[in-house]
């Protein structure tokens, strides 16, 4: 394809790239995307556009079939999490660790170090060159039972989960977790199919209007989940290092916005979804260690499963957050 050309010349058509998204116009990572998409327009005069396509439509509404698209370079972009692509790519679970992290200094940490650095090299042998990392944030509970404290009460409860590892976590808690795509989800939930589900306040709980079909909200933080913007390797290698320099500042100033306002809405979110009648239950130090304790099984076999060492670089990481402390 040869390098792409920055300044509008007379009679060269405007390239058209594709963005693909799982989630709905309507979340922070759509508003990322659309803000790369400006950002992306106005480096390259018009020269190169980029559409965004929500819900994974391009990929037949399979969350992981987008990434491999564009791992296979079907696809030009994907806006995407760690969870979504951990199938794929089993190391992205080191991300989703049960109670891993505490706060969002310790997430900041790995997303602007060492273990960020590691993941990239990681994610470039599936195809996929990280341009940005964005935020989808720490999982909290929903369910339409009753309110959760502690492992006991979620006992038989039916779960919705987004991949393997919240099997294990959900078997060990003594619930019963099912694994749904997301949007099949909303549908499940109404219908009772599964009682319950996690996900972030922000970006997903609040704009995907979850609170029309729960009753309970469990902030428990037992997860985390970051979201990148990734292009395929094919597409990267095609550009000139203008090209891939213009891509790569649009991407990290479209991320950092994401996840600026990922948190904005976190914040906020709580006070929507009570204002829409769920009850909200916080947690205390302690029963957030009864849970940490309960999950200690699946942290430590995911641990294996991801790779020791990698583990270990994310565990220095935060552990230089908490000596700082």
């Amino acid at each position: 394809m040869g390098s792409l050309l920055l300044v509008v010349s007379t009679g060269v058509a405007a390239e058209t790239l594709r963005l693909s998204s799982e989630t709905s116009d309507a979340t922070s990572r759509n508003m990322g995307a659309a803000r790369f998409a400006q950002l992306v327009d106005t480096a390259t005069q018009g020269q190169t556009q980029v559409k965004v396509f929500a819900n994974a439509v391009l990929a037949g509404g399979d969350q992981l079939r987008q990434a491999e698209m564009v791992g296979r370079g079907d696809i030009d972009f994907v806006l995407s999490t760690a969870i979504s692509v951990t199938p794929l790519i089993p190391e992205m679970a080191v991300f989703s660790l049960p109670y891993l992290y505490r706060n969002y200094a310790e997430v900041d940490a790995t997303l602007q170090g060492e273990p960020a650095r590691r993941m990239e090299q990681i994610m470039a042998e599936h195809g996929l060159v990280v341009l940005g990392w964005g935020e989808s944030g720490f999982r909290e509970l929903t369910n339409s039972v009753k309110p959760v404290s502690s492992p006991a009460d979620l006992r038989g409860m039916k779960i919705r989960v987004a991949g393997p590892m919240f099997i294990d976590v959900m078997d060990e808690l003594g619930a019963n977790p099912q694994q749904i795509q997301w949007t099949e989800t909303f549908a499940a939930l109404q219908q009772g199919v599964v009682d319950g589900q996690e996900n972030p306040v922000g970006a997903v709980i609040v704009p995907q209007r979850i609170y029309e079909v729960q009753k309970y909200l469990t902030a428990w933080h037992y997860s985390y989940d970051p979201a990148f913007l990734a292009v395929s390797e094919e597409k990267w290698n095609a550009w000139s290092p203008e090209m891939q320099q213009t891509m790569r500042q649009a991407a990290q100033e479209a991320m950092a916005y994401q996840k600026s306002l990922t948190r904005e809405q976190t914040q906020s979110g709580y006070a929507t979804l009570a204002e829409h009648g769920m009850e909200i239950t916080q947690l205390d130090d302690a029963q957030l260690g009864t849970f940490q304790q309960a999950t200690r099984q699946t942290f430590d076999s995911w641990s294996q499963k991801v790779g020791p060492a990698l583990v270990d670089t994310f565990q220095q990481a935060i552990e230089e957050v908490r000596h700082a402390e």
